[in-house]
């Protein structure tokens, strides 16, 4: 980077929308950043779009990778500066990908789900996606988890009241039919989740794990670390917030979680980092 970047992309991942990434979009203007946080094609904005989407999520009943991508793309081309890119969950595998377009000045995924070429399937993930894999007709739909499920996948550190909080401000139906784009990439011909890890000229790429993370395990990014660190000479990232869940964008203590994504993104250094403070271990 010749110059800091001065704008951040937020992506949100499944089962959420932009609303999010309400904290961290006030952390970081803060700090003097313009911050965008796009949602999904038919995902609008604020407590409003999660209400939409509540009241009827068939505008995002069919929405898959490509669209999101499309979307994501024509946004981040119309900056004046490539920005800091990060995403969480999905949003982190969406982050990825635009890295691995050429876009971006850093990507970080948080809790991201594999790109194709990334095979790790935790049995806590299978339970986690199994309510909407177990039918495939879901991948016509959006669907939504139940608070129990939502507990499960996303808030299994926080007790039920709190889980449930965050489940009424935020849980939103999701397109299946990303879920099954990702879940069947390894045999998927030109899959739309296709990443090129032996890319030496991307944007450094960090990836952030929650140890005690359900759906998306840290053995998921440790794998995409080292298939690109094994490969490719770009600047590749990983570190571990031991006992922290799916939940990064909002559970307490997120604020060590979006500091050390922006200071690496300013600053990115490769190698397996210390989540206390940064540094290569």
């Amino acid at each position: 980077m010749t110059t800091a970047p001065d704008t951040i992309v937020l992506i949100h991942g499944l089962w959420m929308t932009p609303l999010a990434w309400e904290r961290w979009v006030t952390r970081y203007e803060e700090r003097g950043f313009t911050v965008l946080t796009p949602g999904y094609p038919g995902i609008e904005p604020g407590e409003a779009g999660v209400a939409a989407l509540r009241k009827d999520a068939s505008a995002v009943a069919g929405v898959g990778v490509r669209e999101v991508l499309d979307h994501l793309t024509g946004l981040i081309q119309e900056l004046d500066t490539p920005p800091i890119i990060m995403g969480h969950s999905f949003g982190g595998t969406f982050a990825q990908l635009l890295v691995g377009a050429g876009l971006g000045a850093a990507g970080v995924s948080l809790d991201g789900a594999a790109v194709k070429g990334v095979n790790a399937m935790p049995l806590s993930e299978l339970r986690s996606v199994l309510p909407v894999l177990k039918d495939p007709a879901n991948v016509h739909r959006a669907v939504p988890l139940t608070p129990k499920q939502f507990h499960y996948a996303f808030t299994n550190t926080l007790d039920e009241e709190a889980s449930r909080h965050a489940y009424d401000r935020y849980a939103v139906p999701t397109p299946a039919r990303i879920l099954f784009q990702g879940g069947l990439a390894a045999v998927t011909r030109h899959a739309a989740t296709t990443f090129d890890f032996a890319d030496d000229d991307r944007a450094p790429l960090l990836f952030v794990s929650g140890g005690s993370d359900h759906i998306l395990p840290p053995v998921v990014q440790r794998q995409n670390y080292e298939k690109n660190v094994k490969h490719s000479a770009a600047i590749t990232a990983h570190t571990v917030f031991e006992g922290r869940d799916h939940f990064t964008c909002g559970e307490p203590g997120w604020e060590a979680v979006a500091d050390l994504a922006l200071d690496w993104a300013l600053n990115p250094r490769p190698g397996v980092l210390d989540s206390a403070t940064g540094d290569p271990v």
